[in-house]
C-alpha cells in the first residue's frame, strides 16, 4: 500500500488502493485506519488517502552513517560539475535504488530526481556501473564491458529522455553494489566528468573503509 502512494503523490481513493494491492475495500479501509495511526499516511480533505509524515522518522535511520559520509562528497561534486549528483544502491538482482541526491546550488538548471527512485539495473549509468564491478556475463549489454575498461559508465535517455548519466562503482571493502554518479543535461566531454566522478567514488570509498 505504501508503494502505491508513493507512485501517487496527489493521492489515492480508499477504492483505488484496494485494486492497486488486490484487497476488498473493507480490507484496504481497515489498513488505512492502521497507518493513520502510525502517521504513515493521511487523509485530505477530499478523503483522497497521501503519504504521512511519520515515514521521515522511519526513513532516517537507513544507510545513515552511508549518507552521513556520502553527502560531502556528493556536494563537491555537484559544485565542481554544476549537476545532480546522485548515490544509487543495488535494490535486488534487478533493480538499484536512488538513495541519495544532491543537486547544485547555483547552476541555473539542473536535472530533479525522487529520492527512493527504483530502476531497471541494466538502464543507466548507475546501475551498469554496478554490473561493470563483476565479472563479464554471457549476455551482459556491450555497456556494462565498456564501464569495465574505462572505469565509468555512460548512459543516454535510459532513465528520461534527454537525460544523460556517469556513474562509477564505488569499491569499498565490505560493501558492493553501489555507485556514485551524476546526471546532466549534455555531456561535452565524457572523459572529463568520468575523471571527476571516478574521484568522488575513491574518495567515498577511503571514507567508507
Amino acid at each position: 500500500m505504501l508503494e502505491a502512494l508513493v507512485g501517487a503523490p496527489r493521492g489515492l481513493s480508499v477504492t483505488q488502493i484496494a485494486e492497486s494491492v488486490g484487497v476488498h475495500r473493507t480490507v484496504a479501509h481497515r489498513l488505512v485506519r492502521t497507518l493513520e495511526e502510525h502517521h504513515l499516511c493521511r487523509r485530505l480533505d477530499d478523503r483522497r488517502v497521501v503519504l504521512g509524515a511519520g515515514l521521515v522518522r522511519l526513513a532516517e535511520p537507513v544507510e545513515q552513517d552511508l549518507r552521513i559520509l556520502a553527502r560531502p562528497v556528493l556536494e563537491d561534486l555537484a559544485a565542481a560539475t554544476e549537476a545532480t549528483a546522485h548515490l544509487v544502491v543495488r535494490e535486488d538482482e534487478e533493480r538499484v535504488r536512488m538513495l541519495m541526491i544532491v543537486e547544485p546550488r547555483r547552476a541555473r538548471m539542473h536535472v530533479a530526481f525522487r529520492s527512493g527512485q527504483v530502476d531497471p539495473i541494466d538502464r543507466g549509468s548507475a546501475g551498469l556501473a554496478i554490473l561493470a564491478g563483476e565479472p563479464p556475463a554471457e549476455g551482459e549489454r556491450a555497456a556494462v564491458g565498456r564501464a569495465r575498461q574505462r572505469g565509468f559508465a555512460v548512459s543516454h535517455g535510459e532513465i528520461a529522455a534527454g537525460i544523460s548519466g556517469i556513474s562509477a562503482l564505488v569499491r569499498a571493502g565490505g560493501r558492493s553494489g553501489l555507485s556514485l554518479g551524476l546526471s546532466v543535461f549534455e555531456v561535452e566531454d565524457e572523459e572529463a566528468l568520468g575523471r571527476l566522478v571516478i574521484g568522488a567514488a575513491q574518495r567515498l570509498a577511503v571514507a567508507l573503509g
